[in-house]
């Protein structure tokens, strides 16, 4: 008895909200403050249609379900519903279904809502998103113009900006991009909603790898409104050297927008960064630091890529601006996981330099249990930097291994460890028990194959290379390496071109690429066109070993001046890179 009580005073209180948000108090006299509030807010209360009838009919659907009934309790509730015309009951019998997991009445009682209540956006956003999750994609056109169209004018924009959202988990993305451009056909061309809409186009078009498509969109959407981020950011997606326009629609936006978003300017840098624009990359993160010097992404990245250049008085100075300026404000979830990064990498400036002491307080900083991976490899670094490389091995391998991913983690930062002191047979070995579990991982073969070369094994450096190639034929890396390695051994000189020239056409702006087909053409007498390419390649991506070879090419044509300009520059990049050290010694040359 006292579990049917309890079970009744439960359903009471989940059917009380229902019942007290419709039916007004008894009208009693203001004793007290307050009161008089109170009453003039049931003065204006709309008459409650749930009477003693209803109301126990609404008890009766609440006690079925709890009972395990939910058919029963949800026709009870939308009948319910359908008596009272009640958003709450609506939704409630909608609910139950859903719980249920009873798609089928779930859209019943969702568009019996909306059918009652044609107005109700919340309705028609019910039956939009269980249309969806009943994989009904094309009958969602109109519902999705409806949702549009009730939009308050102010949030319309938002509307359109959040449909892609709405379609992500849609698995046939073509049939979803061809059902919202459907819906947005009068939105297209109204000159307060087309920018938006266009680009909303863009993104589905840009999910069902639709590339032309999509920057025909954000053409047009720049077309109606220049200012716009929205196609800048479709375009920034489709950035490739097949689509030229897209990063011109970007370009456009740079140029020709005043109050141009620095965030906007710091993804295209970071796009030239994926392309291996290093050079434009560097000039777009100058113009956001000097442009916006208070946005501290910018710092960020230009002293990543200081870092990555060796370039650690300017690195240093651009990571403690960053730093400076996130703990000027509030920091958020992103800001810690930058300051963790920043952390990391002023770390490894000091390291650089030798003060192990500076690297050590500056991991100290990072308190982000998710960091703390990293912080501990970079200690590791720092061991072996002190001579310490057993005490760095056993640092990594104390890590905790969570997922496979934590495991990955350990094993690459053990072969970079032990790559930097260059105990290549150790690291070697590590590879070979790693492949033994998972003999196809291309990136592992890689890393033997190039552990391989740092032994001397170049016979199992080209066949581990070509069994990759065997395997993911658009790994352009091995391509390269195994080409450049023909070049530099002067074997088969042809071939080597044709590896390097394929590996190009995957990744035609790589500098260190460029680098190789320079040298095979300086290894087949072509000396001049070897000095055309070297050029552009330094200038792309000025590098001590690019350097090296930049330099020897010169120093063959007689330009010995120039030469020795480049080398004593790759030197200042990287004095301890071994190309550019035997490079001199083998031709004698004192700087």
């Amino acid at each position: 008895m006292k579990k049917k009580l309890g079970l009744v005073f439960g359903c009471l209180c989940l059917v009380a909200p229902l019942v007290f948000a419709q039916a007004p108090a008894p009208d009693e006299p203001a004793t007290a403050p307050g009161l008089a509030e109170a009453k003039a807010a049931q003065d204006a209360a709309v008459p409650s249609a749930l009477d003693s009838a209803l109301f126990y009919q609404l008890l009766l659907g609440e006690i079925t379900l709890q009972e395990g009934e939910p058919a029963a309790g949800f026709a009870l509730m939308l009948d319910a519903a359908r008596k009272t015309n009640d958003a709450q009951l609506y939704q409630r019998a909608t609910d139950i279904a859903l719980q249920s997991r009873s798609g089928d009445a779930a859209l019943q009682a969702a568009k019996a809502w909306q059918q009652a209540q044609p107005s109700s956006r919340e309705a028609n956003r019910y039956v939009l998103q269980i249309l969806i999750a009943l994989n009904r994609v094309a009958d969602t056109a109109e519902v999705l113009e409806t949702d549009i169209r009730l939009a308050p004018a102010p949030e319309r924009l938002a509307a359109l900006a959040a449909v892609p959202r709405i379609y992500a988990r849609v698995n046939d993305k073509k049939l979803a991009s061809a059902t919202v451009e459907k819906a947005l056909a009068d939105y297209l061309n109204q000159a307060a909603t087309a920018s938006a809409a266009w680009t909303t186009l863009g993104r589905m078009r840009l999910a069902a790898n639709d590339s032309s498509g999509a920057l025909d969109a954000a053409k047009r959407a720049q077309a109606f409104d220049a200012s716009a981020e929205g196609p800048v950011i479709v375009a920034l997606d489709l950035m490739d050297p097949k689509l030229p326009e897209a990063e011109s629609l970007v370009q456009k936006y740079l140029t020709s927008n005043a109050k141009a978003l620095p965030e906007i300017r710091l993804a295209y840098a970071r796009a030239l960064l994926d392309a291996q624009r290093y050079t434009e990359a560097t000039a777009q993160l100058q113009l956001v630091t000097s442009e916006k010097p208070d946005f501290p992404q910018g710092w960020l990245v230009l002293g990543s890529m200081q870092l990555q250049d060796n370039q650690l008085t300017q690195a240093r100075a651009s990571l403690e601006r960053y730093v400076a300026l996130v703990q000027q404000q509030a920091p958020q979830a992103d800001d810690k996981r930058g300051l963790a990064q920043a952390y990391l990498w002023l770390s490894q400036v000091a390291e650089k330099r030798k003060d192990y002491a500076a690297a050590e307080a500056w991991l100290s900083k990072i308190d982000n249990s998710s960091d703390l991976a990293q912080a501990q490899i970079r200690r590791a670094s720092i061991l072996a930097s002190q001579g310490k490389l057993n005490e760095g091995r056993q640092l990594i391998r104390q890590l905790p291994e969570r997922s496979p991913e934590d495991s990955r983690q350990k094993l690459n930062a053990e072969v970079n460890l032990l790559r930097e002191v260059k105990q290549y047979q150790p690291a070697y070995d590590l590879l070979v028990q790693a492949l033994a579990k998972t003999p196809e991982d291309t990136d592992l073969l890689y890393d033997q194959a190039m552990m391989a070369e740092k032994l001397g094994r170049l016979d199992e450096m080209e066949q581990l290379l070509r069994q990759i190639i065997q395997l993911k034929p658009d790994f352009h890396h091995a391509y390269n390496a195994l080409g450049y390695s023909l070049a530099e051994r002067n074997l088969r000189l042809p071939e080597a071109r044709e590896l390097i020239q394929k590996a190009l056409s995957y990744a035609p702006a790589d500098p260190f690429i460029q680098d190789s087909l320079g040298w095979v053409e300086f290894r087949l007498g072509n000396k001049a066109e070897a000095a055309r390419i070297f050029e552009t390649a330094y200038k792309d991506k000025p590098d001590a070993e690019i350097a090296a070879h930049f330099g020897e090419v010169l120093w063959s044509l007689g330009l010995h001046e120039r030469a020795k300009a480049i080398w004593k520059e790759g030197q200042l990049i990287n004095p301890d890179n071994e190309t550019l050290l035997e490079t001199l010694k083998r031709l004698r040359v004192r700087l």
